[in-house]
């Protein structure tokens, strides 16, 4: 084992835990209106603690245990069983499996919670609640053992993501518009405008976000190595070159560039080089952060406006699109000369790793929603997901919290 590859790898798991609470959760927290601020914070906040006791329970072992047939993890790690401080060399040759573990738990814990982005609002508590642990289950785990466990079908295949740009973010992003189309539009969407309440609070959530960032990209090299420093510098290229972009063109488009949409555009880099941070040198992350800020723009700005969804906080916008892109950017971008252990990609001389990186894309696209789809109907039945019509206009911070974010009331 090496001392400083652990010591890390657990700062790095501390960075992750930090991007959702508090970073995502002031991101959103800020942009919804104040009457529901509190529901944010809250879905944030129990999202960290029921994903934490899945993943110790079952959810680590479906995920990264030993293979059963490409599929899934069996459950021989159940309740972390043999794991502990001696490493396991599949992962991660010089940490103990156990940070490996708790470094892993911090992306399942985050990616149920990108979803939140796109039902804001409108969904009681108790089926959220249901919906994540499902989706965490039936969604997650699997994607995260196809994709980075051993034996994984499409990790086999040579698919490349280094830090969750299908696993998270793709995954996050179409789920999140599965659901807001099933959920419907919030109350009077289309008759007045829907303003967030707090600007200061989203931009100090995109500020953590962007910090913890490091360790969610890093962090992901799993060693203080040449490949984590590559990925911290990549990171901090692509998403200095998207917010940088996005304002440009908010600029160009609306007269005058905006803080909201700085930040927006920022988050669009963060997601876009994520799969690709370990696999590029940083011209071509600014090229990635540039090519995301002006297609997540279109997509925020110009097309979900003529299609008519309500994804309340552009998780799909985002973070669906965003990790589209940078998804098929490191089938394009990627070098073995940056990292051994990946592929070159089609600027590189083999075209074969852009069409993995299009298979991979297609299966959770399709994987995602159709289970989406699946599971909100399921807690439909049981629970009822959007809550009432009244319960929607008094605000979720008063009707399935019982608290108020502020004295006034909106």
């Amino acid at each position: 084992m090496n001392s400083g590859d652990t010591a890390w790898v657990l700062i790095s798991t501390a960075l992750v835990l930090l991007m959702t609470i508090p970073g995502l959760a002031f991101f959103y927290g800020g942009l919804v209106r104040r009457k529901n601020v509190l529901s944010i914070l809250m879905q944030c906040f129990i999202i960290l603690c029921v994903i934490s006791i899945q993943w110790v329970l079952f959810g680590y072992s479906l995920a990264f245990g030993p293979d059963f047939h490409g599929i899934i993890g069996n459950l021989s790690w159940a309740g972390l069983k043999g794991v502990g401080p001696i490493p396991n060399a599949d992962y991660a040759a010089t940490i103990p499996h156990s940070v490996f573990m708790i470094f892993q738990m911090m992306f399942a814990v985050i990616t149920p919670a990108l979803i939140i982005g796109a039902y804001a609002e409108r969904v009681k508590f108790p089926a959220f609640l249901l919906f994540t642990i499902l989706w965490a289950t039936f969604v997650y785990d699997p994607l995260a053992h196809w994709v980075w466990g051993t034996g994984g079908w499409l990790k086999s295949m040579g698919a490349l993501d280094f830090a969750g740009g299908i696993v998270v973010h793709v995954s996050s992003g179409i789920s999140a518009l599965v659901l807001a189309l099933l959920l419907g539009k919030r109350l009077g969407y289309n008759h007045k405008p829907i303003r967030p309440h707090n600007l200061p609070f989203t931009v100090l959530g995109g500020a953590l976000l962007w910090f913890g960032w490091f360790g969610f990209n890093a962090g992901s090299a799993l060693a203080a190595d040449g490949i984590a420093a590559n990925a911290f510098i990549t990171t901090n290229t692509a998403t200095a070159a998207a917010g940088l972009t996005w304002a440009l063109i908010e600029w160009w488009h609306n007269g005058t560039p905006t803080i909201l949409g700085t930040v927006t555009g920022a988050v669009a880099g963060l997601v876009a080089i994520t799969p690709a941070c370990g696999f590029v040198n940083p011209m071509n992350a600014m090229f990635i952060g540039m090519i995301v800020a002006a297609v997540c723009y279109l997509a925020v700005a110009v097309i979900k406006g003529k299609l008519g969804y309500d994804d309340s906080l552009d998780a799909f916008g985002v973070h669906g699109v965003g990790g589209t892109v940078g998804t098929i950017a490191t089938g394009i971008f990627a070098q073995k000369a940056i990292n051994a252990a990946g592929a070159d990609g089609l600027l590189f001389g083999n075209a074969h790793q852009l069409l993995v990186q299009g298979l991979m894309l297609i299966v959770t696209v399709a994987f995602a929603a159709i289970m989406t789809f699946i599971i909100f109907k399921i807690v439909d039945a049981l629970i009822g997901m959007r809550v009432e019509e009244k319960n929607e206009i008094v605000g979720l911070d008063l009707t399935q919290q019982s608290e108020a974010a502020y004295t006034v009331i909106e």
